[in-house]
């Protein structure tokens, strides 16, 4: 009933021929409510993945096909366990032959980042160093060989060298785990020639390895250079035969241009010419671009301009069209920014030619933002952001990028999107702007639809994850679809979003639709330390020890939460302690104003519902407005109940 697209029926179930019950029949029988069994896809067991993933890596060995092992990987689905396939593929190699090392090490080397991500292989190698102990029970050499596979993979930049400095912190002192670190690093990575030692390990014994292709990519490039055919250059890119790593070309090409000026205009001219006939996809150019910049530092220990040629040629590629758009470099958005301003501090006039500058200006930046989020699960970095764009008229259409940038992408991001819209809300992004950010998506669902096949389903989701989520007022759904035109996409979107969160434990479904990833778990746990702090604290606990936890749950955006909770449990226990309390983390500075205010309003956004079990909700609520103003812990501008339910 959970965990993922399509799992809650399609756009198109609207629930329209529900049978109406009254509830308030005396003879009402919860039994009977409307329901209807869904068509789901069952998640795949993980004992089924483990028979595939052996037959997969069975037939690698014997064929030595990357391209196919790859795209069996990929049919396979399930890129949670691909952790497993890590740790199954080296731990069969262990035992074989030094071709079979070999091809374990060229096939993970294939699959990093476009089939794989790095986390999950990252992951697998974490796997392996639990169960070293196992494993050298079996196989003898085992930790030597696990060891130069580690080395392998920092060698290969497939894991980052910080991997074994982390890793070696969680293994316990002892274990045959933390010895393969030790022997990778003292052994291997800090030996003279550790990278050529090390490729050449195992003979190189597989058809191609990462070794012969790299050089391969440096000689046709070298060659390509001094004669300039470059029809001969694609053709040599084409008989490699590793669409998987042409990000390895675009990453040398590009490093060869730092070092060699004069060899920009034949390299551009080549990374562009394959661009155009679709040689090297998108994905691998723009993963080229991502590994030099990540290398920059020690490339501009012997190129000391090397940022500034390689910021030049992805501006370059950008404007032709070789280089996607949204590859938008923390530089560059910076550069964008100080451009803005300083348009701005020139006093550029403000016409309709502006404005439409101005908002493309902007979603570059929010663009870059957003992609450095995915990435960086920072939500603190992204309210600082914002804030430092100071474009509040704007805020809408970072939403609307926001949603749209994760439609496109997997259930992680989805869920990753959700988290911060709920931690933007009405402290940096007000309810208005959000609204106004999910009529434009309903508006132009058609156009969404064509390059997101699944958007209208996908939007659904986020719709009701909204409103679940406290973000949006359920009464929103009502006023949009009388707003969107009859037989549109967007209102049959909204159909769909009222179906399901009309569904039976629709709130605890809809809270997992994408999984329950990281962001959604460590706010849940937000949640949970914050009652128990106040349950704590209304026990007789310690103020000041009170707010101490919430200064050690390090989320300033989400204080809010402690101010909501406290005011609940004041109606609830008729209790002055949550109010004294409040009263303390105003004095102190530890919860702003925006955060006070912020709380307060989402108490009188729901007062009604909290009426029903507390039937003096409204006048203990506005109460505490008139005393928290009174005492100079909530602003003056806050209107209690009533203004917060006229602007909801």
């Amino acid at each position: 009933g959970s965990g993922g697209k399509g799992t809650w029926g399609s756009v198109m179930e609207d629930g329209s021929k529900r049978v109406l019950i009254d509830r308030n029949d005396p003879n009402y029988d919860s039994g009977e409510e409307p329901y209807h069994l869904i068509g789901a896809h069952v998640a795949q067991s993980l004992q089924v993945y483990k028979e595939k993933v052996v037959y997969i890596v069975e037939e690698y060995f014997a064929t030595g096909n990357v391209a196919d092992a790859a795209t069996d990987l990929r049919d396979l689905g399930s890129p949670s366990y691909h952790h497993y396939f890590v740790k199954k593929l080296i731990s069969m190699a262990l035992d074989r032959h030094d071709r079979e090392k070999e091809m374990a090490s060229v096939l993970l080397s294939a699959l990093y980042a476009d089939v794989m991500e790095p986390d999950q292989l990252a992951k697998g190698f974490t796997k392996l160093l639990e169960s070293a102990d196992d494993l050298a029970l079996d196989i003898p050499d085992a930790t030597d060989v696990l060891a130069l596979f580690l080395a392998r993979a920092v060698v290969d930049d497939i894991l980052p060298p910080a991997f074994l400095s982390k890793t070696q912190a969680v293994l316990p002192d002892g274990s045959k785990g933390l010895e393969v670190l030790q022997n990778a690093e003292k052994s291997y990575l800090n030996a003279p020639l550790h990278a050529e030692v090390v490729e050449r390990r195992w003979g190189g014994s597989t058809q191609t390895t990462v070794e012969e292709v790299k050089r391969k990519i440096t000689d046709l490039l070298k060659e390509y250079v001094e004669s300039g055919d470059q029809a001969e250059a694609r053709r040599c890119i084409r008989e490699l035969n590793v669409p998987f790593f042409h990000h390895e070309v675009v990453k040398k090409a590009l490093t060869l241009v730092i070092e060699k000026k004069s060899a920009e205009a034949g390299i551009v001219s080549l990374l562009q010419e394959c661009a155009d006939e679709g040689l090297i996809s998108s994905n691998q150019m723009s993963k080229g671009f991502s590994r030099v910049f990540d290398a920059l530092e020690d490339l501009s220990l012997d190129v000391p301009q090397a940022r500034e040629i390689l910021e030049d040629l992805a501006a370059k590629a950008m404007s032709a069209g070789w280089l996607s758009s949204s590859f938008v470099t923390p530089a560059a958005a910076s550069a964008a920014a100080a451009a803005a301003a300083a348009s701005n501090d020139d006093g550029a006039a403000a016409n309709g030619d502006t404005a439409v500058d101005d908002a493309h200006v902007f979603k570059q930046k929010a663009t870059g933002i957003i992609q450095e989020y995915f990435l960086s699960d920072d939500i603190a970095e992204v309210v600082r952001s914002l804030e430092d764009l100071a474009a509040p008229d704007f805020n809408a259409v970072f939403v609307k990028k926001l949603i749209t940038l994760a439609m496109d992408r997997k259930n992680r991001e989805k869920e990753m999107a959700s988290v911060l819209l709920s931690a933007l809300y009405a402290e940096v992004i007000p309810v208005g702007q959000i609204g106004k950010a999910f009529t434009m998506l309903l508006e132009s669902a058609e156009d969404t639809a064509l390059d997101i096949p699944d958007a209208a389903n996908q939007l659904a989701y986020f719709l009701d994850r909204a409103v679940v989520d406290d973000i949006l007022p359920p009464l929103y759904l009502e006023e949009i679809n009388e707003q969107l035109p009859e037989g549109s996409l967007g209102k049959e979107i909204v159909h769909s979003a009222e179906s399901i969160l009309a569904a039976r434990h629709a709130g605890e479904r809809i809270l997992r639709c994408w999984g329950g990833g990281t962001g959604r778990a460590v706010l849940d746990d937000a949640k949970d330390k914050i009652a128990k702090l106040l349950e704590e604290f209304e026990s007789g606990g310690d103020m000041g020890e009170a707010c101490q936890c919430v200064r050690d749950l390090a989320m300033p955006y989400f204080h809010h939460e402690v101010v909501k909770r406290a005011l609940v449990m004041a109606m609830e226990r008729k209790s002055a302690r949550p109010l004294c309390f409040l009263r303390e983390c105003s004095s102190e500075g530890l919860i702003t104003t925006s955060q006070m205010v912020k709380g307060f309003g989402r108490v009188a956004d729901y007062i009604d519902d909290l009426a029903l079990d507390i039937p003096d909700a409204k006048s203990k609520f506005q109460g505490f407005v008139d005393e928290a103003k009174a005492q100079g812990w909530l602003s003056s501008a806050f209107g209690g109940a009533a203004q917060a339910n006229g602007s909801a």
